[in-house]
């Protein structure tokens, strides 16, 4: 009886282990925070564009980027930008919890603190202080001298009394003052008035000889006007006249026309008409002599 072989199941080959083409070595990072860190510094810490990213990527390229899988594109890098962002928040949160007592060992915490660390974040965000004006007078305190002294106060001394003003004069010559103040206003509201008649009058010439001008632009508007209407019905008459003349001139040629064909039709029916009886004539002739023959 024959033994019954069984074969062991073979062990399946070892599969290699997943590449991701985006991998990022850690000099690559280095260089695409140092390049990022400028960027956005540049930016006074604002988002960067489409541009600023290509440019960052740029940068990492022409350091790593000698091979094709090596090379970053600029989604590559905003990508690593925020899982280094996300993974700063979580150390910083580890390390705030624990009070100072832990420190973190990545290589990038404090390149990425000095760039969006909270103290930087709060200081950006916190409003800038106002300064105020400086006092205009600095009041002194009144300090009691030593040994009980009184001081007494600074009396200034008074401005002498002006001596009195004997108004007289004025009172004398007050009705001449006001005569030629009076005198004066009546000379200058004259002169006023008349350069304002003067200047009335000028206005009125002006505007006199404004509607003179008017008034004869468009007496020559007019003018040229009629001018132009004239010679348009004149025109208008002579294109008529000449269709009539062209349509007399073909009536005529097409009555012309017709007498003549009715002429030549007239002539090729004598023809056939002379023909037709000069036949009969003849056979009429021939078949005589026939006869006669016979």
């Amino acid at each position: 009886m024959a033994e019954l072989q069984f074969s062991t199941p073979q062990p399946p080959p070892s599969r290699p282990l997943p590449f991701r083409e985006d991998c990022w070595s850690e000099e690559a990072t280095s260089t695409l925070v140092d390049a990022w860190g400028r960027r956005y510094l540049e930016l006074n810490r604002g988002n960067l564009r489409q541009k600023d990213w290509q440019e960052v990527a740029d940068a990492v390229n022409l350091r790593h980027g000698h091979t094709k899988k090596a090379r970053r594109t600029d989604v590559q890098c905003k990508n690593r930008i925020d899982t280094l962002k996300k993974k700063y928040k979580v150390e910083k949160a580890r390390v705030s919890e624990s009070n100072g007592s832990v420190t973190s060992s990545w290589s990038f915490f404090s390149r990425l603190d000095c760039l969006i660390g909270s103290a930087v974040t709060a200081a950006k965000k916190a409003p800038i202080p106002i300064p105020l004006p400086p006092p205009l007078a600095v009041p002194l305190a009144c300090r009691k001298p030593p040994g009980g002294m009184v001081v007494q106060p600074v009396v200034l001394p008074q401005k002498r009394p002006s001596p009195a003003v004997d108004d007289s004069y004025f009172r004398r010559n007050y009705s001449a003052v006001a005569a030629a103040a009076a005198a004066e206003e009546e000379e200058e509201d004259r002169s006023e008035d008349l350069g304002s008649s003067e200047e009335t009058g000028g206005r009125r010439n002006g505007e006199a000889e404004g509607m003179r001008r008017l008034a004869r632009a468009i007496e020559k508007l007019g003018e040229m006007y009629e001018r132009i209407e004239g010679e348009k019905q004149r025109q208008m008459i002579e294109l008529e006249k000449q269709r009539m003349q062209f349509a007399k001139d073909l009536e005529v040629q097409r009555m012309q026309l017709f007498m003549d064909t009715q002429v030549q039709l007239e002539k090729i029916k004598q023809a056939k008409r002379s023909g037709s009886n000069g036949e009969r004539s003849l056979a009429s002739k021939l078949n005589n002599h026939y006869c006669d023959q016979f």
